[in-house]
């Protein structure tokens, strides 16, 4: 008999989740989904050949190309069907593009497989199905499976979104807000289409109608896919169903012109990355930018997901999408409440644009200040950032200033990237389920930013993808340095720092700015 021999997979070692306990046994017959992530077939390229520095040499591949170069290698595909088929599993879905299989079949049988043992918790983020220890695959997967992710469906992150309970008396539009910002009126997002993965909630077209209605504007394209069996379902979560609405109302009243697609996935690892993989491969709709508003602590998730979500975010760089993501409403601590430093993934990840957040001040329609967010003292959330404990700083950091982790001494990634207004005292006029509300938090810098990429996309005739390098390169020209606040414990000042990044936005600099590199590349 083939597959008897197994050995742990690397990475995949489980602990039980902070405050667990087991409530009862699993099901021999509970119906268990589980994707198993293969290994590429080709090495990609650096990171770096995949940036704007030089858009008309740059390195990408379309969906369709980077599928064939880099995706699962079929003879590998054929190995996990042989492995399914001698287990009792059935094969769901298979992509070779997203290097991924979905399995699916009765508890008894995933637990022979993989050798684990599953129990159901209680905890206190709610139940789940769980296991502890490593996950065990026959030596024959040792060297094409990279991760196994499903079998524990424990959530893992949640929405960095804040409703304030305090009267918001200078709250804005979206559209103010990126007036604010001198977003360029020479793009709309035209013909581009902004992705935003959402983990819980839902959306109501309604809602949607209502609130452009009111604000002057046409209502947005909006569809939804459904990932991992996650759908549209407003009304069961309201943090939720607030994120969700936020994060489209925010792209869509930045970008009018784009279409917004929604992909819909469980808040577990395994919802998360295929969620991630089923946007940047999507050859249906082909967004150019993916919005993330929820995370976890870097430190929290295991490292074969943490590698999944890093090769899903490489990819997009690969195929030319931008993802942004929130750095987490938490402050230095990123709410672990253990007194270390802690940063959010996928926020921390090189490849994805990191966004901070700021509280705005503004006279005369115009902003007369802007400081880091902070509002710990009054319960109301700060600002995400830091430095990473796992991923060494990308060389478009190299000359930002970052510090080493202070903890560990590690030369880590930086986060955040960029900034912007996040304050839920000072936030964003949404509706939600029915009602106007008043929402902040970075969630809603995340979708900000997507929009302003979606909007240079259209103005330039090209997708930016992978930004970091160029805007980088471009320092405070384009930005607006904040330089007072802190969140926790990381200080603001000149240049870059582990609050608010290089700054907030001055989208029309920033257009100025990404037009002139292309002129420059073309006249050498």
């Amino acid at each position: 008999m083939a597959f008897e021999k197994k050995v742990a997979l690397a990475g995949s070692h489980r602990d039980v989740m902070h405050g667990a306990t087991q409530s009862r046994p699993i099901d021999k017959n509970e119906i268990i989904s589980a994707t198993i992530v293969l290994r590429r077939r080709s090495s990609v390229e650096p990171l770096e050949s995949y940036a704007f520095s030089d858009p008309h040499n740059v390195r990408r591949h379309t969906r369709e190309e980077f599928g064939v170069a880099h995706g699962a290698h079929p003879a590998d595909i054929q190995v996990i069907e042989a492995f399914a088929h001698e287990y009792g599993l059935t094969i769901v879905q298979s992509s070779p593009a997203r290097r991924s299989v979905v399995l699916s079949g009765t508890a008894e049988n995933m637990q022979h497989a993989f050798g684990v043992t599953l129990h159901h918790y209680e905890s206190p983020k709610g139940g789940y199905r769980g296991r502890t220890g490593a996950v065990m695959v026959p030596e024959e997967l040792q060297h094409i499976v990279t991760a196994v992710l499903g079998l524990d469906n424990r959530p893992v992150a949640r929405p960095h979104v804040r409703v304030s309970a305090k009267q918001a008396n200078e709250s804005l539009t979206p559209a103010e807000v990126s007036k604010l910002y001198n977003y360029p009126a020479s793009g709309t997002g035209a013909g581009q289409t902004i992705g935003i993965l959402e983990l819980g909630g839902g959306y109501k077209t309604s809602d949607l109608s209502t609130y452009f209605k009111a604000q002057g504007r046409k209502a947005p394209t909006v569809k939804s896919v459904s990932v991992d069996g996650g759908v549209n379902k407003p009304g069961t979560d309201p943090d939720s169903d607030a994120e969700v609405m936020l994060d489209i109302e925010v792209a869509a009243s930045v970008a009018p012109g784009a279409t917004i697609v929604v992909y819909f996935a469980p808040n577990t690892d395994q919802g998360f990355v295929d969620g991630i993989t089923t946007a940047v491969q999507d050859t249906t709709n082909k967004p150019s930018v993916l919005s993330i508003s929820w995370g976890g602590p870097e430190d929290q998730w295991t490292q074969q997901s943490a590698d999944a979500m890093l090769q899903a975010v490489t990819d997009a760089a690969a195929v030319g999408v931008t993802v942004t993501a929130a750095a987490g409403d938490n402050g230095s601590d990123d709410g672990v409440g253990d007194g270390a430093l802690h940063v959010d993934l996928p926020a921390c990840l090189p490849p994805v644009l990191a966004c901070g957040g700021t509280k705005l001040s503004t006279a005369d329609n115009k902003i007369s200040g802007e400081v880091v967010w902070n509002e710990l003292a009054s319960n109301e959330g700060a600002t995400g950032g830091g430095v990473s404990k796992l991923y060494a700083i990308p060389s478009y950091q190299a000359s930002a200033g970052v510090p080493v982790q202070p903890e560990t001494n590690f030369a880590g990634r930086g986060v955040p990237d960029v900034s912007g207004d996040a304050d839920p005292v000072t936030g964003y006029q949404v509706r939600v389920d029915g009602k106007n509300q008043v929402i902040g938090g970075t969630s809603a810098v995340a979708p900000l930013w997507a929009g302003l990429i979606a909007v240079l996309n259209h103005a330039l005739g090209q997708s930016i993808g992978f930004a970091q390098p160029v805007i980088y390169s471009f320092g405070s020209s384009v930005f607006r340095d904040i330089t007072s606040g802190n969140n926790g414990y990381w200080k603001a000042g000149t240049g870059w720092d582990a609050c608010t990044g290089l700054g907030s936005p001055d989208g029309t600099a920033l257009l100025s700015a990404l037009t002139q590199t292309g002129t420059q590349a073309a006249g050498k």
